[in-house]
């Protein structure tokens, strides 16, 4: 189990201006992910140190964005104001998270612009969707196509979450739950506040 990705969500008009700003701020480029079309969401990611990576998500104007739990989650954090949608734990094997949850994960598909396919299974969406400081779980099945395969200079050194430690631990429920850049801050909403990131110009946060 480790640390997968973080998503900021946006409405699709501002996409592009949020990459921009981003990626602005942490001194690097974000790639064009593709659409998501189970999901009916386009990324854009930005990868980071450690396997780590950026995503920049918007919901289309697509009958799979109101009937995906992804896409609606992606919509309605893009219609508070958009900011951080939340953060994703990797595991290698997905079936003893969906034998603890009693629901199947679900598949994701995406080809990037460069033509490769990207196949992951997914689940807990809809329990960020009731409780934002949740993460959702992902295995991987096209590791070689990783967002993150490449790496950067950048590292995400800190996840400020507003929630409960005691919640949290039981739903990652495993001893090796990737916890150690989670900083507990108080705020109006629970979920992901603001992340932190070393860059080569120093530290940045990302709110």
């Amino acid at each position: 189990m480790r640390l997968d990705h973080v998503s900021y969500a946006c409405a699709p008009g501002e996409l592009a201006e949020v990459v921009q700003r981003i990626g602005s701020e942490l001194g690097a480029a974000f790639v064009d992910g593709g659409i998501h079309p189970s999901f009916g969401t386009r990324n854009f990611t930005l990868p980071l140190a450690n396997g780590v990576y950026v995503e920049v998500v918007a919901a289309l104007d697509h009958p799979a964005a109101d009937k995906a739990p992804f896409g609606r989650a992606v919509r309605r954090r893009a219609e508070e104001g958009g900011g951080w949608l939340g953060w994703v734990v990797a595991v290698d094997d997905i079936a003893p998270v969906e034998e603890r949850l009693g629901r199947a994960s679900v598949g994701g598909h995406r080809i990037r612009p460069d033509g490769q396919e990207l196949r992951w299974r997914q689940i807990g969406v809809l329990d960020l969707i009731d409780d934002p400081q949740l993460p959702y779980f992902i295995q991987w099945q096209s590791q070689e196509c990783h967002p993150a395969r490449d790496g950067g200079p950048v590292e995400l050194t800190s996840i400020e979450l507003n929630g409960d430690a005691e919640t949290l631990g039981g739903w990652l429920a495993s001893d090796d739950a990737p916890v150690s850049q989670i900083t507990w801050v108080s705020d109006d909403e629970p979920g992901i506040v603001a992340c932190g990131f070393m860059t080569p110009r120093g530290f940045v946060r990302v709110d």
